[in-house]
């Protein structure tokens, strides 16, 4: 089974950063920072302190595990995270220079509805973990660090 992590991560302004994906053919749509969990990595959580170094030359202090969702032959693990520093330029990601990916845009959107209403977060599902949490108060990062 391949397993993926991402992280949702959170900023000192309380904002979250997403990464907009800009294909050809398809229409825009956003993700979190993450990606495959590596035979090296000593644990899913190394594999997101790598995914998130790779990807946006950040470091981040992983809060906790927020949603798993699991199909056939993927498991995703989505963990909340605070982040202090990143640098978009500096990410060392294969994905960067592989021909045909598109391209990757780092923003950073208000962790509210209408920050969440404002893009198309994929999966789908996690999207709606997040306007529930959010609803509900439940993300807790601020009690938690």
């Amino acid at each position: 089974m391949i397993e993926r992590v991402r992280a949702i991560l959170i900023t000192a302004d309380d904002t979250m950063l997403v990464i907009r994906r800009t294909r050809p053919g398809i229409p825009e749509y956003w993700v979190l920072p993450g990606g495959g969990v590596e035979p090296g990595d000593e644990s899913r959580e190394a594999a997101l302190h790598r995914e998130i170094h790779e990807e946006i030359a950040g470091k981040a202090d992983i809060v906790r595990l927020l949603h798993m969702m699991e199909s056939d032959d993927e498991r995703q693990l989505f963990y909340l995270a605070r982040i202090a520093t990143w640098s978009f330029e500096d990410r060392t990601g294969p994905e960067f220079s592989a021909e045909g990916r598109g391209e990757y845009a780092l923003e950073e959107i208000p962790l509210t509805m209408e920050g969440l209403d404002g893009i198309d977060l994929k999966p789908e599902e996690i999207a709606h973990v997040l306007r529930g949490a959010i609803a509900a108060g439940s993300l807790g990062v601020e009690a938690s660090l």
